[in-house]
């Protein structure tokens, strides 16, 4: 195995978890990689569009954490590894894929992460980002309109009808798991400056290691 130092950066939707994990990486530029939870749902090709507009995309059952299981021990055994894309304006897996290489930093996000107890495992630090729920959808709504050319009549349908019982369910109680509570995610500035500094002696830990090897 590699000295990979893998980050585990989960929370609700909206939480600005992908908001942290920018401006973590954004400090180990060249040091770090980056999975994502979301682009492992699972492929539907045999439903139409309206079938998978309607499936429940916030249960732990709609990702195939099998095959990021696989890819993330190809990753920490040292081996550049092409992971799916996945396009939100489909509901399905895109043709494309991304090649993910082993760097120091892992960082590994996404809504359910720390539900599944393989993946908690792969995570060498794992933070949870707790914020507001009103909070949440006012971000979800504009970027889901945004971004994925939802209506507001599909993202209101959606989050009263899975998106905020499945967050009762499985992503609030998944908290307990977490190393590291962030309020505010990304915007919170203190955080991720006592968390970059931690990561950075992480980095020379792993370097005086390698060097001890030689």
């Amino acid at each position: 195995m590699t000295n990979t130092f893998v980050v585990g950066i989960a929370g609700g939707t909206g939480s600005g978890k992908s908001a942290l994990t920018r401006a973590l990486r954004g400090r180990f530029a060249g040091e770090s990689s980056l999975v994502m939870h979301d682009n492992y749902y699972r492929r539907n090709d045999t439903l139409t569009y309206d079938q998978r507009s309607r499936l429940n995309y916030d249960h732990p059952d709609a990702f195939d954490n099998d095959l990021l299981v696989e890819h993330l021990d190809e990753i920490l055994a040292g081996q550049a590894t092409e992971t799916p894309v996945y396009d939100f304006t489909v509901h399905n897996r895109a043709a494309q894929t991304n090649l993910v290489e082993p760097a120091p930093i892992l960082f590994l996000e996404g809504l359910l992460l720390f539900h599944d107890e393989r993946l908690r495992d792969r995570c060498h630090l794992r933070i949870y980002v707790d914020t507001d729920a009103d909070v949440r959808i006012l971000r979800r709504v504009k970027r889901d309109v945004i971004e994925r050319g939802r209506t507001i009549e599909s993202i209101e349908q959606q989050y009263l009808e899975t998106v905020k019982p499945m967050h009762e369910r499985y992503v609030e109680r998944s908290k307990k798991h977490a190393h590291i509570i962030v309020p505010e995610g990304g915007y919170n500035a203190t955080a991720i400056e006592l968390i970059a500094g931690g990561l950075a002696a992480e980095i020379e830990r792993g370097r005086a290691r390698d060097a001890n090897k030689l």
